[in-house]
């Protein structure tokens, strides 16, 4: 179940063709696929997760769409490097539905950081609460508040925010 548009929200961050954008703790894809349509061919999305049978289930997915554009990562964002993409490599960063799964957000911001070109606009979609049980444990939650004076504190610049569908937040930020 998605609950995201992440077709709608991806416009929010004004990719265009040729830019490199990095999905990190991808999933099932729906936002890397998203991303791969606006980058277009010349594009490149980095598919990066933990789980490893996720990414190819996602790489077969992008190749049934027709979208040869998207590479996949096996990585950690909570680690230093632990992405394995190049500093200040990355036009555009996504990071749906992982915030309130990371033990280490601190360090998740400093490997976004270091990815992300000066400028560059990152996308955080997340759950907006527990919905009873449909979203994270009432305690996992990370509010958009909280989120924000994350990234915030992290030195990344809020942008803008918007509902990112019934039960998710959406902030876009842009990279010092």
């Amino acid at each position: 179940m998605n609950f995201s548009e992440p077709r709608s929200n991806i416009l929010q961050m004004g990719l265009r063709d040729g830019m490199k954008v990095a999905d990190l703790g991808a999933g099932s894809g729906h936002y890397t696929l998203a991303a791969a349509a606006s980058v277009g061919n010349s594009g490149r999305v980095y598919a990066v997760d933990v789980q490893e049978d996720i990414l190819k289930h996602l790489k077969d997915s992008g190749h049934r769409a027709g979208k040869n554009n998207i590479e996949t990562i096996w990585g950690n964002v909570e680690k230093k490097g632990g992405t394995k993409l190049r500093d200040q490599s990355m036009d555009a960063v996504i990071i749906s539905n992982i915030l309130f799964q990371l033990e280490h957000k601190e360090d998740a911001v400093a490997e976004i950081k270091r990815i992300i070109k000066s400028g560059g606009k990152l996308l955080v979609v997340d759950w907006a609460g527990a919905y009873g049980g449909m979203g994270p444990a009432p305690h996992h939650v990370v509010t958009e508040h909280q989120a924000e004076e994350l990234f915030i504190h992290g030195g990344f610049y809020k942008a803008k925010d918007f509902r990112a569908g019934p039960h998710h937040y959406a902030i876009v930020f842009t990279a010092p």
